[in-house]
């Protein structure tokens, strides 16, 4: 069928991708949890999922994805500890906490449609999966999963023997090293809250009522919740951070395979983090950019796309204006050379993509994809291959209108005429609409796009 290969965190080692049902793959993508304006790092992981999608279109399968959107209650710590970050973004910006959730899954999907990441064919709101959550927690607790404290209703990890395997964990140290506050009522330090009850004094203004007491669902439900809803198990691929290995992935697992007795996921794959100056990206620091921010300074978000496919998904990056410069213009090349084949009626046939391809297969190889276009003869047709493979928006540029048209015409008219401070000054007028020009060896003028 295809020589797609990839990483599979489950096995640690690239493996021939197959799908269960021959050519329609199951995709699930954890999503953003929707309490503050998404930064680039946020983006990051769509960017390469997206590339996931494209690949897998391009070897002939028809991909199936879910995105969720965490618009419910959940706290900062992946521990069940901490604030609810939807009631700190409600008490940051006066809003109430719906109106929180819908005001930035709103700029989420804006981002996303700017990077031009194609669609998921569901976008999972977690609040509409509460039925479902409770369901959930109803068979694992009729399976012995479970148990309950003043605080909530909690998964037993030692009842599930595989629990610490995908993060390879070492359970027994962590139950040696524990330091559980007295008051806890913890069973295994690993153990985690499936249903948190609201406790007298705290605020959550997002609560539904469960064993007669109001409360919300632990964070990792809502995934196994959504995956068995929308796509049934076992599915093909599980996309996510490499953050979400030790805690979440891993209680999802313990979760769903508990619960339908089937396996989760074949394929994991996990994208590394995105920093800049060596320090993860925060809003706090002054490093998480927004993509206005990056529009405010001369940048298209298609450029920061073009950024992180010029790195690998499971290598660290670092972020930095001078590397997004070089994409930009790298990108802008790439455009330019485009402008050019549909200025030449008379091109000659490309070489094809198929090089550029099989670096994508193997596991997603963007940067030496992106090294064989660089050292290519490619015709149109390539181009268009190549973008829709990528999405960079390279077909995107508006071509010169007639006015613009009217300027090359005088231009070259005062060259022939070698009046070359005309042509000078016609070439500086065509630049203030965007547009530079190529004077070629046969004589002939080209426009090309500046920016």
């Amino acid at each position: 069928m295809s020589d797609l290969r990839l990483f599979n965190s489950l096995s640690r080692k690239i493996e021939k991708f197959h799908a269960e049902d021959q050519t329609h793959v199951k995709i699930y993508t954890c999503g953003p949890t929707v309490y503050s304006e998404p930064h680039i790092g946020n983006y990051t992981a769509y960017i390469y999922w997206d590339l996931l999608v494209r690949v897998l279109k391009a070897n002939g399968f028809m991909p199936y994805r879910v995105l969720n959107l965490t618009d419910v209650g959940h706290l900062v710590s992946d521990g069940d500890e901490g604030e609810d970050k939807l009631e700190k973004g409600a008490e940051k910006t006066g809003k109430s906490v719906w109106e929180v959730a819908e005001y930035y899954i709103g700029e989420f999907e804006r981002g996303y449609k700017a990077l031009n990441l194609t669609k998921p064919d569901v976008l999972a709101r977690a609040t509409d999966y509460i039925k479902q959550d409770i369901e959930l927690v109803n068979i694992l607790t009729e399976k012995g999963y479970t148990y309950e404290t003043k605080d909530g209703v909690y998964y037993d990890t030692s009842k599930f023997p595989r629990y610490g395997n995908f993060a390879r964990l070492d359970l027994e140290g962590l139950r040696a090293g524990a330091r559980v506050e007295l008051s806890s009522e913890k069973l295994n330090p690993t153990d985690f809250a499936l249903w948190k009850f609201i406790q007298p004094g705290e605020k959550h203004a997002m609560h539904w009522d469960y064993l007669g007491r109001p409360g919300y669902p632990g964070w990792h439900l809502e995934c196994s919740t959504i995956i068995h809803t929308e796509l049934g198990e076992p599915i093909d691929i599980h996309t996510g951070g490499i953050d979400h290995i030790p805690v979440h992935h891993t209680n999802e697992i313990a979760q769903s395979e508990a619960a339908f007795e089937k396996t989760l996921a074949h394929f994991w794959l996990h994208c590394n983090h995105l920093t800049s100056e060596g320090q993860k990206l925060s809003k706090s620091i002054g490093n998480g950019y927004s993509l206005d921010e990056l529009v405010e300074k001369g940048y298209s978000p298609l450029d920061f796309k073009m950024w992180v496919l010029q790195g690998h998904y499971r290598s660290e990056r670092d972020f930095s204006f001078e590397g997004l410069e070089a994409a930009r213009v790298r990108r802008l090349g790439w455009r330019n050379q485009i402008a050019a084949l549909l200025q030449n009626t008379e091109a000659e046939k490309g070489n094809g993509t198929t090089a550029v391809l099989d670096a994508l297969n193997n596991d997603l190889g963007s940067p030496q994809a992106f090294a064989e276009i660089d050292n290519m003869k490619l015709d149109l047709e390539d181009w268009q291959a190549i973008e829709e493979l990528f999405g960079l928006g390279l077909f995107d540029g508006k071509a010169p209108g007639t006015e613009e048209l009217n300027i090359l015409e005088r231009r070259k008219a005062a060259r022939m005429a070698k009046n070359y401070a005309e042509s000078d000054r016609l070439r500086a007028e065509l630049e203030k609409y965007g547009f530079g020009i190529i004077d070629t060896a046969n004589g002939k003028e080209l426009w090309q796009y500046l920016h």
